[in-house]
């Protein structure tokens, strides 16, 4: 049980490094300049403190060094690999996977080698589950949902920017009905996330935004489909563990 517990301590450390505590203009900049770029060390060592810290425990440290290390690699070579064009709306989903794949190979060489000895008592780790998916829910979701539309080529020819509309609206919205579908599928009230997405229906669009209802749609879907899956796959697991 504690192998789990470390491994979804340093998938948060790894969401919260890689995306709450990163901001995108730094994140731009230091996809321009790859190894070059001052905020990809900042941000590795960022990577590293939250690794070591949420392991909650000393022998770790090692660890949390090799994952900042790979982490640094992964995001300094993606400024060569983006110039290829064939792989460039791979390189998000790709570099995600790899970070994950990396971060649970070692927590589980370090189940196999080293002995658990955590400074605080650790919840139960359906809690830990629950932390981990309300994270998600924020600016991964968001991030997540960006990539997909770049992935299918999704985008408005004309975005006219309607004096009516609030910078960022969006985002808050599509977060805040994201954290409500995450809550009313862990308590099992399924049938009030109708209720959530009935209240997008508000939306009004003039018969020459076709294309903007379109993409509205899409994020929508999008944004209900990845709380509505995280929700389920966290229940799951808490039967399994």
């Amino acid at each position: 049980m504690d192998v789990y517990k470390l491994l979804i301590l340093q998938f948060t450390a790894h969401f919260l490094s890689d995306y709450i505590f990163q901001s995108q203009n730094y994140s731009d900049e230091k996809e321009r300049n790859g190894f070059k770029s001052k905020y990809l060390y900042k941000h590795i060592f960022i990577t590293f403190l939250f690794s070591a810290v949420l392991s909650f425990q000393f022998n770790f440290i090692f660890f949390a060094v090799i994952i900042s290390v790979v982490h640094l690699f992964l995001d300094g070579i993606k400024i060569y690999l983006s110039k290829i064009k064939s792989l460039k709306k791979y390189l998000f989903f790709g570099d995600q996977i790899l970070h994950l794949l990396v971060i649970a190979g070692l927590v589980f060489m370090f189940d196999k080698k080293c002995n658990y000895h955590f400074l605080i008592n650790i919840p139960n780790i359906k809690y830990l589950l629950y932390i981990l998916a309300y994270i998600l829910m924020l600016k991964p979701a968001n991030i997540l949902i960006r990539e997909i539309f770049h992935f299918f080529e999704i985008k408005l020819e004309i975005l006219h920017t309607d004096k009516d509309e609030l910078p960022n609206a969006g985002k808050l919205i599509g977060i805040t009905e994201r954290i409500l579908t995450l809550t009313l599928i862990i308590l099992g009230q399924y049938a009030a996330i109708g209720f959530i997405m009935a209240a997008k229906s508000i939306l009004r669009f003039k018969e020459t935004q076709t294309q903007k209802a379109e993409y509205v749609l899409i994020g929508t879907m999008l944004s209900f489909g990845i709380a509505i899956i995280t929700g389920i796959f966290v229940k799951i697991l808490i039967r399994i563990l």
